[in-house]
């Protein structure tokens, strides 16, 4: 097929749907109040027309869209946006689905929760992670984008005061852990919402989890062996954050995980020499329904804005996602600013 659409880099790989993965979008606190009364849009500065080129974004909601609600007792940050122009905001962005099996979406209670599924579905933005009881807490999301029909799954093991119980609004929140108690209630709870997403036989298949500790540039074992159970168990892409930095990319057997995607639109101050402030797009090509191409496309984060990244900025993202890769065998080539990794298997 010709693709037509703007903004493509010379030497990318063509495909019949692109789709985004970012990671945590948090849209509180000082980025709600550089953009309350300003142009939604803005958030999104000069990748914007990248995000629009695109069949759709996933992410992580990283706040409660509310401006009701009482603190969560006990917290250190608390994230909520003024729903107003959030979600013009994710519209602006092409989101297609947001993830809110997270440690921040109850930090202002239930109430603010309750608004922010009322904000969302009035909108018609897709999401799942979270609901009124366990049950809904872990129903996949069926969602249309582009010519794919793609369904998502998602969890978190970060907060569990703000897990969903049987009649208790929540998360989709499970333990991972090494314990054999707890790693056998994670994968029967996630292969049984896996199971739950294949009935509608979709094109593709996503897991996205907010897993793991902050600041860590490499996924632990536990994690490395959870994500290659999820594409065994029939997940195409598995679409990992919580690390605040992004970490390596891996092609295992015909899935493709993402382990961590970092941060996309945050006010987080610098930690160190990580550079939470730099950043990844992962553009997703499928053909055919299989994941075919992955372009990394280098952000660099402000909170007024997310910026596409050229000169330093970007080699420096370039190296970093070269060597935290490098352990997954996976191998990148170099278009414009961006890397690309090839995923269909050779003819």
């Amino acid at each position: 097929m010709t693709d037509t659409r703007a903004g493509r880099d010379a030497g990318t790989p063509l495909g019949d749907v692109r789709l985004g993965f970012v990671g945590d979008v948090m849209l509180g606190r000082g980025v709600n109040d550089a953009h309350v009364d300003g142009d939604p849009a803005a958030v999104w500065g000069d990748v914007r027309p990248r995000l629009q080129s695109l069949d759709g974004v996933l992410c992580n909601l990283e706040c409660c869209l509310s401006t009701r609600g009482e603190r969560a007792p006990d917290r250190g940050y608390y994230f909520r946006a003024d729903p107003t122009w959030a979600v013009p905001a994710l519209q602006a962005g092409n989101v297609a689905w947001v993830d809110l099996a997270n440690n921040h979406v109850l930090d202002f209670g239930r109430t603010a929760f309750s608004d922010t599924l009322a904000a969302l579905d009035g909108a018609a933005v897709p999401h799942s992670g979270a609901g009124a009881d366990w049950r809904e807490a872990f129903a996949p999301a069926h969602l249309r984008v582009g010519d794919l029909d793609v369904a998502v799954v998602a969890a978190t093991d970060r907060a569990p005061g703000y897990a969903a119980g049987p009649a208790r609004t929540g998360t989709a929140y499970l333990p991972m852990t090494t314990d054999p108690a707890g790693g056998s209630l994670s994968r029967l709870t996630l292969s049984a919402a896996i199971e739950d997403a294949r009935d509608r036989d979709p094109d593709l298949l996503v897991a996205s989890l907010h897993w793991g500790p902050n600041w860590v540039t490499q996924p632990d074992t536990r994690y490395r062996r959870l994500a290659r159970w999820l594409v065994d168990a029939g997940a195409d892409v598995v679409h990992g954050h919580s690390a605040h930095v992004p970490q390596g990319v891996e092609r295992y057997d015909d899935g493709l995980i993402i382990h961590d995607a970092g941060d996309f639109v945050d006010d987080y101050a610098l930690v160190s020499d990580l550079h939470n402030d730099r950043s990844v797009l992962f553009e997703l090509v499928v053909e055919d329904g299989r994941p075919a191409g992955l372009v990394l496309r280098p952000v660099v984060i402000e909170a007024e804005a997310v910026h596409l990244a050229s000169g330093e900025p970007a080699a420096w993202v370039r190296d970093r996602m070269r060597a935290r890769s490098a352990p997954f065998g996976t191998g990148f080539r170099r278009a414009g600013e961006s890397l690309v990794v090839e995923l269909a298997p050779p003819e």
